[in-house]
């Protein structure tokens, strides 16, 4: 865990009055006071005015709405703020189009060692493939290119990159045409990503940082591991998620721990455990999610990267070592291993030492009955992104073609989830989707699937007090006395209480109801716009009219 070391700003009284502010100790709260860094007190605005002659700041809100600040519970920092500075080709509506932009950003940037990109999604594009190698060579006039797909999971380079990278033909993954998976992949994703200098990848930590922060973020989980990026990378976030303002950073190494010794190793790293993108298999877009039965539009089943034995492994030895563990798992076939070798490390060490480390698994979409069961039963919490069937759900997107329409209908089932009583947390996976909570909140409780739609609140809650309930803390989250004093400003339209199901009144500002209100998600409604977002009482984003 990553929090910054107290400021003098932490330590000074703030009241916030004559606004709406989201709190479960009173859902007729206008008004909030905030010392040394937490929430200190929630009420009426006639009762704010006892507070007014201690405060050092009082803040007129001015009809604004005060939520807890968001956690996005599961991030690549330093990839989202390449993203964020380097090649976008997510809005790319053709391959023709990506090639033009490549070839644009390669001529702009002539002092670059290596070009990268990211976000292109050829499902999108009318050609419906990837750029070839000899389009990219002649795109990026014959230097070293790296272009993950939008889900990371596979790439397109250029010779130039390749030739940097010996013995990648042999390697698992390599085709002479078409995307590398696998080994290959992250042989030149290793590559890359060891081109980019210290100066960039501060840059691009920061300006990630920053983007959250001015969406009302207030913490990130990084997923970091071996094969992802490097320890270098992951430990310098950390430092600088320390030394400067900005929202906090838990972070996560994937990477496997046999005993004690390799635990260690992880908190070393700084690591508040040792999960996240630890692979058991890949993705549904890269055809690499691991299936029962086979792909609907590729004669194979995925890629299997661990057993239950060694997801049994790794459990029993981060719980014996007080650890919390953690797994990428997509696929049916993959979500079956964790599930098998979590029960086998709770058959070892029994059930309540399972449950009470609070193991996660990243995605987690294409559930069943049983094993969202067995989620519930091991205390499992479901790290999932909302934004995903956004992308690519529905009878018609990437999930249809990849499963069958009847298969995608099942994924990212989150209303079983919440019925079965299994711990949420919502997260983007940036930059595969952007950071964009609202809108993350508005994919869930209008999900293209009916049956899997929660309330607002259920996804607000999930974004909020769920992610830090994902990194084993009860006590944030909400804005309640003693609760760290983490919350963002917001300038929205009326407040209503919103739910997914057809059969019971959508929505309600009736404020007998008791429940407090959140922004009207329908799609079409105009997003809450950050005026202002604060962790642990220090400002950390000011919007630009405030």
């Amino acid at each position: 865990m990553s929090d910054r070391t107290a400021s003098p700003a932490d330590h000074r009284t703030v009241l916030l009055r004559r606004g709406e502010v989201h709190s479960p100790a009173d859902p007729f709260a206008t008004a909030m006071l905030v010392e040394r860094g937490h929430v200190a007190w929630v009420g009426s605005e006639g009762a704010a005015d006892s507070f007014v002659a201690g405060a050092d700041e009082v803040v007129d809100l001015d009809g604004a709405l005060v939520t807890p600040a968001f956690t996005d519970a599961h991030v690549h920092t330093t990839a989202t703020g390449l993203a964020l500075t380097g090649l976008d080709l997510s809005g790319a509506a053709s391959l023709a189009e990506a090639l033009g932009l490549v070839r644009a950003y390669s001529a702009a940037r002539p002092e670059e060692r290596i070009l990268l990109g990211h976000g292109w999604d050829a499902e999108r594009w009318p050609e419906r493939r990837a750029p070839n190698r000899a389009e990219l060579d002649d795109a990026a006039g014959g230097r070293p290119l790296y272009l993950p797909r939008v889900d990371v999971h596979s790439a397109v380079v250029t010779t130039a990159l390749l030739d940097l990278v010996p013995g990648v033909t042999s390697l698992a993954g390599y085709r002479a045409e078409g995307p590398l998976t696998d080994a290959a992949h992250h042989a030149v994703r290793e590559a890359a990503h060891g081109a980019v200098s210290a100066r960039q990848r501060t840059e691009a930590q920061r300006a990630a940082r920053l983007r959250a922060a001015s969406l009302g973020i207030g913490t990130l989980h990084e997923c970091a591991g071996p094969e992802i990026s490097d320890e270098e990378d992951f430990t310098a976030l950390l430092a600088l998620a320390r030394d400067e303002p900005g929202p906090r950073v838990h972070g996560y190494w994937a990477e496997p721990v046999g005993d004690e010794k390799g635990a260690r190793r992880v908190r070393e790293l700084g690591a508040a455990g040792a999960a996240g993108d630890l692979f058991v298999d890949g993705s549904l877009g890269s055809h690499t999610a691991a299936l029962h039965e086979p792909y609907a539009d590729a004669a194979h089943t995925g890629t299997a990267h661990l057993d239950a034995a060694a997801v049994a492994a790794h459990v029993t030895a981060c719980t014996e070592a007080g650890l919390q563990a953690g797994f990428h798992a997509i696929g049916d076939a993959a979500i079956s291993t964790v599930v098998a070798g979590v029960r086998a490390a709770a058959e070892r060490l029994g059930l309540a030492r399972i449950r009470a480390a609070r193991h996660r698994v990243e995605h987690a979409e294409m559930l069943t009955p049983e094993t969202v069961a067995a989620f519930a039963e091991l205390g499992l919490t479901a790290s999932v992104q909302p934004a995903f069937d956004a992308a690519w759900g529905g009878d018609e997107g990437m999930y249809a073609r990849r499963l069958g329409v009847e298969r995608a209908r099942t994924l990212n089932p989150y209303a079983a989830l919440l019925r079965a009583g299994v711990p949420l947390a919502l997260g983007s996976d940036s930059p595969v989707t952007p950071l964009d909570p609202w809108s993350t909140v508005r994919a869930a409780a209008f999900h293209r699937t009916p049956g899997h739609r929660i309330s607002v609140r259920a996804a607000f809650t999930a974004h909020t007090r769920g992610g830090w309930r994902a990194v084993g803390r009860d006590d944030a989250g909400t804005l309640v006395p003693g609760a760290p004093a983490d919350y963002a400003l917001w300038r929205t339209e009326e407040l209503v209480v919103q739910a997914p199901d057809d059969r019971v009144a959508r929505w309600s500002t009736d404020p007998r109801s008791g429940t407090p209100g959140l922004p009207d998600l329908t799609p079409g409604r105009p997003l809450p716009v950050c005026l202002r977002t604060v962790v642990a009482g220090q400002t950390v984003f000011v919007g630009p009219n405030e």
